[in-house]
């Protein structure tokens, strides 16, 4: 079973207590990562799931696990000794992240005797002299976060040289050492105590940050706006601070809030395949995971620090679709007062007009048309081929997390040659106001060179109570604040929908 670091220490150093002890014996650093695996979050979040070997001494010994992530959370690690998973614990952690940096060093040498490298101009020769360093120039900044502290370089080094004091003293600093205590990279130093003597195959799970992954769409139209192919790339981010060379890759699509069951799991090895199979197939394989969905790499590749890779997930062709024409002509303005009580039964509400006609394509996300996987959130950005054959790009729109099978709307724009406007035609309070009656009227106008439908919404917006009384033309009520009317317009042609809405409180 997984051992946790912060398990109980006690009962394992009962366990071990007939072993010498460790005293204070230089670490023994892990060996190479043999495998890792990475299952990226959409929070910024991974675990990395890693096996090394670890050559370990009978009793109690310390070993260094070098080349982590300086994101990685100290308090998710989980170890397993693979070889002997009864007779390994790990019973004291430290995280080192003490890196060089020339204003740690410094600070190591302050006081102390250091060389200056400097040229005489008369014979261009190299020279050098011995001073005492006073101040290394740096001033410490507190930072919130793991590390603490940043550093301002102010340009004021002093040193003691030959008994006199110089600020920013000419010449290369040269120092005998790397001051004791400060690491090139971050790792973790174990107090491990074991049954046996050997090498040990061992896995090693941990939580680390700056890894991401987001996912953009590319569509394209057809000619007829009536077909789309379309394309997912999953963008995975790694600022960690470390590469992952040959790893396993899933990705989870979800807002997850605590995972406990991914602490236990591991991706397998997945099994090489042909070139042509790999095209004849997708990518990731889409599972499921609690209430989230989980896409897997079906071949193993490299994370490198510092770099952003792109995967295709999935790949539609000939996509059924349709453009649809949408007008929503009450006045943004007046949206944050609905069912207002201070505004319900003032005729002014609501009188202003939005004139812009909205342009959007849908299309199902069905598996017969080569998509079908849950479609993680993310831009899909919608491209259309010209009279001359070439691209161009006509709108984009962010879509949430998708089923498989239900229908996506993506807002690309206003239609130019489509104009609408809304106006009040008439308004009347009963009841000593606790009734009123309201008149809209709705034009919309086709310059188009071809007839179009216009979806014509409404919005119920004085209060809850509503009816309508009267209506030029069919509507379907969508919800409780949405009405549709739909509106065929020839080329050139002009319509008006009217109705009258009853509210009452």
């Amino acid at each position: 079973m997984h051992t946790t670091i912060a398990g109980t220490i006690v009962a394992a150093l009962a366990m071990f207590a007939a072993s010498p002890a460790a005293g204070q014996e230089q670490a023994s650093p892990a060996g190479e990562r043999t495998s890792v695996d990475l299952t990226v979050y959409n929070q910024g979040l991974a675990l990395v799931r890693e096996e090394r070997p670890l050559s370990l001494q009978k009793g109690t010994g310390r070993v260094v696990l070098p080349d982590i992530p300086s994101t990685i959370d100290g308090t998710s690690v989980h170890f397993l000794s693979l070889t002997d998973p009864s007779g390994v614990k790990v019973l004291e952690q430290n995280y080192q992240y003490d890196l060089v940096h020339q204003a740690k060093v410094l600070e190591k040498y302050i006081g102390k005797t250091v060389e200056f490298i400097r040229v005489d101009p008369a014979t261009d020769r190299e020279y050098t002299v011995s001073g005492r360093l006073l101040s290394t120039g740096y001033i410490p900044i507190p930072q919130g976060g793991r590390h603490g502290v940043a550093w301002n370089y102010t340009g004021g080094m002093i040193a003691e040289v030959g008994g006199k004091i110089e600020i920013n003293p000419a010449g290369r600093l040269v120092l005998p050492g790397l001051p004791e205590g400060l690491i090139l990279r971050p790792q973790l130093e174990w107090l491990v105590a074991s049954r046996r003597e050997g090498t040990h195959r061992t896995e090693v799970s941990y939580l680390a940050g700056a890894l991401s992954w987001s996912c953009d769409y590319v569509a394209l139209l057809g000619a007829g706006d009536d077909r789309l192919d379309l394309t997912g790339w999953v963008t995975l981010t790694n600022n960690s601070g470390t590469s992952f060379k040959n790893a396993g890759l899933k990705l989870v699509a979800g807002d997850v809030n605590v995972v406990q069951d991914m602490l236990a799991g591991a991706a397998k090895s997945m099994v090489a395949r042909s070139e042509l199979d790999a095209m004849e197939h997708r990518q990731f394989t889409q599972g499921e995971l609690f209430e989230f969905k989980l896409y897997s790499l079906q071949r193993r590749t490299d994370v490198d620090d510092n770099a952003t890779k792109q995967v295709e997930l999935v790949s539609g062709r000939n996509v059924p679709a349709a453009k649809v024409f949408i007008y929503d002509g009450i006045s943004a303005e007046w949206r944050a007062y609905a069912r207002n009580p201070s505004y319900r039964s003032q005729g002014s509400f609501g009188q202003q007009s939005n004139t812009k006609v909205g342009v959007y394509v849908t299309f199902r996300n069905a598996e017969k048309e080569g998509l079908g996987i849950a479609l993680p959130k993310g831009k899909v950005r919608v491209y259309k081929r010209d009279a001359d054959g070439k691209e161009q790009f006509v709108g984009e729109d962010l879509i949430d997390h998708t089923p498989r099978e239900e229908e996506l709307r993506l807002y690309l724009g206003n239609a130019f040659d489509i104009v609408g406007s809304r106006v009040q035609k008439d308004f009347t309070s009963f009841a000593g106001g606790r009734v009123v009656e309201e008149t809209v009227e709705v034009t919309l106008r086709n310059r188009k060179k071809e007839a179009v439908e216009v979806m014509v919404y409404e919005h119920p917006w004085r209060w809850s109570e509503w009816e309508i009384t009267r209506a030029s033309g069919s509507w379907t009520k969508l919800d409780q604040t949405t009405l549709r009317f739909p509106v065929r317009l020839e080329k050139d042609q002009e319509k008006t929908v009217t109705y009258t809405i009853r509210y009452s409180w």
